[in-house]
């Protein structure tokens, strides 16, 4: 099969358990899923989605060719391909709406995870190719794959560079620079020199200022939060429907609109119709946003080899960044009525 990575670039994919897993329904559902949550609170429209591919699908499959690409087991390619399924419509939204998730951690899907995945296909496509699920549901085997914050892992790197690109944040020399200097070694992620990393880790933060835990995230977390989590109550969609698209969960809300002004104007706000401001001395409701920085590893030259080291550690300010950027930011919404 071939594939075209936004970011990339062409691939030809053979692996058979890969190939499987790309068509199985629980991967094919993330297309209607967006990565960052809901399109109207983004910069673009989704018209081009050829060049605007947000979608957990497109993640996943980076996630996994990433990997690839840098010589991580099998394994653990396959653990990177699948380790957004349990994501529900709306992606870290719903850690607004239910209460298995946290606003300041956005851990809902984490926390379902392998549950959630053990009800699907994947497990019995698994065991067809030898596999053992257990122990690739499992993301202590994969370091590469995932790590905890600020460290890097495939899943970080990933996201951010998929939405630098989609966004214009990031050009292709930009990009070809970065992932040239990337190498994985010992099961971490290391780039060649203190320059490149420094350039990484100050897009990442970027990023998260614009887009991860920004105002426009903000309130697009609260009010698909409220939206959601209303109609939930009101019986007009149910948690099963929250394991669909995007598109189809706001088709169900669709049909209740006029029977309810609640719910319009709950809509509403989610789509950009009511103006709402950040105001701390006068506000309807408060939200808080997960907060992402990173520290990547280099390799730091010194006269008798090379030894690696951390950004913060040759760099006094990306320190202070790091304590500050690493808290969750709180805003505090006035809706207009």
């Amino acid at each position: 099969m071939k594939y075209t990575d936004r970011v990339y670039g062409e691939f030809k994919i053979t692996e058979p358990v890969i190939l499987e897993l790309v068509k199985s329904y629980p991967l094919q559902r993330l297309k209607g899923v967006d990565l960052g949550g809901y399109n109207p609170h983004w910069v673009k429209p989704a018209t081009d989605t050829g060049k605007y591919d947000h979608s957990r699908f497109a993640h996943s499959v980076g996630v996994y060719l990433l990997l690839r690409e840098y010589n991580a087991p099998i394994e653990e390619q396959i653990a990177g391909l699948i380790h957004d399924v349990s994501h529900s419509a709306f992606s870290h939204c719903i850690d607004y709406v239910l209460d298995t998730g946290s606003e300041k951690e956005h851990n809902h899907q984490d926390n379902v995870f392998e549950r959630f995945t053990e009800k699907t296909e994947i497990p019995q496509m698994l065991k067809q190719h030898g596999f053992n699920p257990k122990y690739i549901l499992d993301d202590s085997h994969f370091p590469l794959k995932e790590n905890n914050l600020p460290d890097l892992c495939a899943d970080r790197i990933d996201y951010s560079l998929r939405t630098a690109v989609i966004f214009d944040e990031l050009d292709d020399e930009s990009k070809k620079y970065l992932l040239d200097n990337l190498t994985a070694e010992n099961n971490k992620w290391v780039f060649r020199d203190f320059e490149s990393a420094k350039r990484y880790a100050e897009l990442f933060l970027k990023i998260n200022i614009i887009y991860y835990a920004g105002l426009p995230s903000a309130i697009m977390f609260r009010t698909v939060g409220d939206c959601l989590r209303y109609a939930l109550q009101k019986g007009y969609i149910s948690e099963d429907n929250l394991y669909t698209t995007d598109k189809l969960v706001i088709e169900k809300i669709e049909e209740f609109l006029d029977k309810d002004e609640r719910l319009k104007l709950l809509f509403n706000r989610m789509n950009n119709k009511v103006r709402i401001i950040n105001n701390p001395n006068d506000y309807d409701a408060s939200v808080f946003c997960k907060s992402r920085v990173v520290d990547p590893l280099f390799k730091h030259l010194f006269k008798h080899g090379k030894e690696k080291k951390r950004v913060s550690e040759v760099n006094s300010d990306w320190a202070k960044i790091l304590k500050q950027e690493s808290k969750p930011k709180q805003y505090f919404l006035k809706f207009d009525k």
